[in-house]
């Protein structure tokens, strides 16, 4: 073949209609062993994001009904099909009859390669014109008489091969191969044919496929499946000739589980072998992330036999790269309030670069602002930026957040959920149960060196003369402490040399006649005075006013939750902010501090 043809098709309504994720499709055609390679077919999903693939071979006999229920449940991104996929013969009228009522509805999501029983028909042409189209040279299914094609998906290069023409080192598709994944950029691998190269079924190991497996090897891919057994196997990463080889070898699975009958299993392969079984029909459910995998054998209903297996792939472990990670991963807004999550960006393998953070897919009416909106993580080190979500009075919805670090053509993201709620009915109310985004330091002029505010379970701390910081809550697990460990000793992460604050999200106090009112705990030694102190503020704008003040005596005060109320009747219907600062000044004194449970009422 001495020319290049390039296609591109659009599957929309009718992909839709049947649940089926829409794809965008690119076929090449060039001739063998030149870069690229003759044929790729690209997925429209983000070379950051975990991908589902569903595999399985062997199909249509009494069972397919059923793997196929599996894969509908699945909604695989893409479904690997490892050959004999319309018994017994592959003519046109069994791919009409007993393939295309089950697994037709998943074409358009499909990557294909044909088994034996395929070659039943003469050139397979049952095959060809089932999945490329009576008469099409090149489609789907790879040039007509090779049969051989390679796909990207997510961050996964995916081959798909043909057991059943020439796989000799040095033949067309060998060459073909060796090209392909020379040309390829995707730091993962995947490839798929039918007869498998290590097996402990009826047919034993197939060594005509050895350089295929060779090539994977030397380009360092990660699976290979197969079929062609009737049968489940796993086998960990190997070299071609059956070696184990944890650090560089290829791991294979043979999935003929996708509905003819099975077969018993014998043994003697050279693989090392992991896991077999030989009477659960089923697929393999393949969750590819950019950096490895996890492997999920699905039983079909009423059967029980499971498996799994996870890795990493060699050349992303081997690329500089970044992650990006949220924590929390969940987070609610109130409408007119704000949330937060704290953006961790890490490096791998020595990268080093600024990092530029974007957040897509917010809900309606929410905004988000990262601080910093750029961050340079050391060679294998990490950086943090907060990302503080704002809602709208009107905002609505939820969804999930996609938080993205790119720096230059490297990038890694992470998922934010993010669901937006009315506002309390009291106009705010926060047990500290959850984050609900207040900052801490919010001016920047913290002084205190220990006992700063935290929000979490605190621990008691207490001596012979009674307990100071409370190890008890309100209600729940979580309160404001100032320092919530214990530590060392009765004073050893108390407030101590200055002031810490903590600031609420906005929110909009009520009509009417609203009040503040929360709970606390003030308790200091006897050397304690009026400049050490809990205080809660309102901040109105640039306005601070002071709405309650507890100050230290010069007596011994234990702990003890109270209760303390503030009328906000001169704030009604602004949008405020609560400020709560507390202060060990003057001479070190052993000073505690605590909130919880504080609600804004009309």
């Amino acid at each position: 073949m001495n020319w290049t043809r390039p296609r591109s098709t659009r599957i929309g309504k009718a992909a839709a209609a049947l649940g089926v994720t829409a794809l965008a499709i690119s076929i090449t055609a060039t001739t063998a062993g030149s870069a690229p390679p003759p044929t790729a077919v690209r997925f429209s999903a983000a070379a950051d994001e975990t991908v589902t693939i569903a595999a399985v071979g062997d199909m249509c006999g009494s069972a397919c009904n059923q793997t196929a229920a599996l894969v509908t449940a699945m909604n695989p991104t893409a479904l690997l099909l490892a050959g004999d996929l319309a018994y017994s013969t592959g003519s046109a009228s069994e791919f009409k009859n007993n393939y295309d009522p089950q697994y037709g509805k998943f074409k358009s999501k499909t990557i294909v390669i044909p088994g034996n029983h395929e070659y039943g028909t003469s050139g397979a042409k049952g095959y060809f014109d089932y999945f490329n189209g009576v008469g099409v040279n090149d489609g789907m299914a790879g040039v007509r008489g090779k049969g051989w094609h390679s796909h990207d998906v997510g961050a996964w290069h995916v081959v798909a091969l043909n057991s059943e023409v020439s796989t000799s080192a040095g033949s067309e598709q060998e060459k073909w191969l060796r090209a392909d994944l020379a040309a390829n950029t995707k730091p993962c691998t995947i490839a798929t044919w039918h007869k498998p190269r290590f097996t402990n079924g009826d047919h034993g190991d197939n060594t005509s496929v050895a350089p295929l497996f060779q090539a994977l090897y030397d380009f360092k891919a990660d699976l290979v499946i197969t079929g062609h057994d009737h049968n489940y196997e796993r086998f960990g990463p190997a070299r071609p000739n059956g070696a184990r080889d944890d650090v560089n070898g290829v791991r294979s699975f043979v999935v003929g589980t996708g509905g003819i009958s099975l077969r018993s299993m014998g043994s003697g392969s050279s693989g090392p072998s992991e896991k077999q079984n030989s009477n659960t029909h089923g697929v393999l459910k393949l969750a590819l992330s950019p950096t490895g995998y996890k492997a999920d054998f699905v039983p079909v209903a009423g059967r029980t036999f499971t498996d799994t297996a996870s890795g990493n792939c060699k050349k992303a472990n081997q690329q500089p790269g970044i992650g990006v990670a949220v924590n929390p991963a969940a987070v609610s807004v109130a409408k007119g309030g704000t949330a937060t999550s704290t953006v961790t960006v890490s490096s791998r393998n020595g990268f080093s670069g600024t990092t530029t953070l974007t957040a897509a897919g917010l809900p309606s009416g929410v905004t988000g602002s990262f601080s910093p909106a750029t961050v340079t993580p050391a060679a294998n080190g990490s950086a943090t930026s907060t990302l503080t979500l704002s809602a709208s009075s009107t905002a609505s919805g939820n969804g999930t957040v996609k938080v993205t670090g790119t720096s230059g053509s490297v990038s890694g993201s992470a998922d934010l959920a993010v669901t937006v709620g009315d506002p309390p009915a009291g106009g705010f109310t926060d047990n500290f149960e959850t984050d609900k985004g207040w900052t801490v330091n919010p001016a920047g002029t913290d002084t205190a060196t220990t006992g700063k505010w935290e929000r979490g379970d605190p621990e008691q701390t207490a001596n012979a003369a009674g307990v100071k910081q409370l190890g008890t809550t309100v209600s729940g697990a979580s309160a404001l402490s100032t320092g919530r460990l214990a530590s060392t000793g009765y004073g050893a992460n108390d407030l101590d040399n200055g002031s810490t604050a903590i600031r609420s999200p906005a929110f909009t106090v009520p009509a009417g006649a609203p009040k503040l009112s929360f709970s606390y705990n003030v308790a200091h030694d006897q050397n304690s005075a009026a400049d050490d102190y809990l205080r809660v503020q309102v901040v109105d704008g640039t306005t601070v006013t002071t709405v309650f003040e507890k100050q230290g005596t010069a007596t011994d005060v234990l702990g003890a939750w109270k209760t303390a109320n503030a009328d906000l009747s001169a704030f009604a219907g602004r949008s405020v902010r609560l400020l709560v600062e507390a202060r060990d000044g003057g001479a070190p004194t052993l000073f505690e501090a605590q909130v919880d449970d504080v609600v804004v009422s009309g």
